[in-house]
């Protein structure tokens, strides 16, 4: 049986699907978000464990110096709900 999805992971994957199909972000930073919502919605790994994959590939990804600034905000904004996460 499929785990209730916590209200900020379902938050998180808004925002990462509007990075995702945006064209003005660049190829790499949009692969990163499909790939982490991915994560997010592979119930094999408990809660805690998705959002903390995922918050460590955003990371990465959130120092590119080619990312427009709103992708970043929409990052910074997806690590933050995401760290209120917990199993």
């Amino acid at each position: 049986m499929a785990q209730e999805m916590a209200p900020q992971v379902r938050t998180a994957i808004e925002i990462l699907k509007q990075i995702a199909d945006d064209r003005g972000v660049p190829r790499n930073i949009r692969r990163v978000a499909t790939e982490a919502i991915e994560i997010l919605m592979d119930n094999k790994m408990s809660t805690g464990l998705r959002a903390a994959t995922v918050i460590s590939k955003l990371d990465e990804v959130s120092t590119d110096p080619n990312m427009p600034l709103f992708a970043r905000t929409k990052i910074w904004q997806v690590t933050s709900l995401l760290e209120q996460v917990k199993d």
